[in-house]
């Protein structure tokens, strides 16, 4: 690790140090989908630095014949919330195939609803929105939405904790090892 710090700093770039993902991203795969997943990234991180950057993404690109301009691969790379390592290479696969939209987009949602920003909406509120606009919850939907959600004991739900429980499970599901 000493070794990338001092090449970055020779070289006047410095890697931002990647977002922690949690292992949990490992249970949505059998062990040979990882192998793969893990030979993909291996193809893609052309300088073996056990990151995917920009020229890592151009060149593989290139090797297919494509030309894509900066602006194209920013926008590639944006896609993650940090530095593109193994794990996050992983995690962003996972949202991609199990269908569940980045955590940011979610929270953007409840955001919409939380007039005074505070990261909160109250569950009576909530619940009047889920059942009269757009695809409509029943009554039982949104109760069964609401166990193990976090809502303080004034009604109001913590959307910014759902959200992590959306995305990685509850903490007593990493206990035992990511059920789902």
């Amino acid at each position: 690790m000493a070794s990338r710090k001092s090449k970055g700093a020779a070289s006047g770039k410095t890697k931002k140090r990647a977002q922690r993902a949690t292992s949990n991203v490992f249970a949505m795969f059998a062990q040979n989908q990882i192998q793969e997943f893990k030979e993909a990234f291996t193809m893609i991180d052309q300088n073996r630095d056990g990151f995917i950057d920009k020229d890592d993404l151009h060149d593989m690109l290139a090797s297919m014949g494509l030309t894509p301009s900066d602006k194209e691969l920013e926008e590639m790379l944006g896609e993650a919330p940090g530095p593109i390592n193994f794990t996050m290479f992983l995690t962003l696969f996972g949202e991609r195939l199990s269908g569940t939209d980045p955590e940011e987009t979610i929270r953007n949602a409840f955001k919409l609803f939380d007039e005074d920003g505070k990261g909160i909406i109250h569950e009576d509120y909530l619940k009047e929105l889920l059942m009269t606009m757009g695809d409509r919850l029943t009554d039982e939907e949104v109760e069964g939405m609401y166990k193990g959600a976090p809502i303080d004991n004034d009604g109001n739900f913590d959307y910014n904790g759902f959200v992590k429980i959306l995305k990685y499970g509850t903490q007593d599901e990493k206990l035992i090892g990511g059920a789902e």
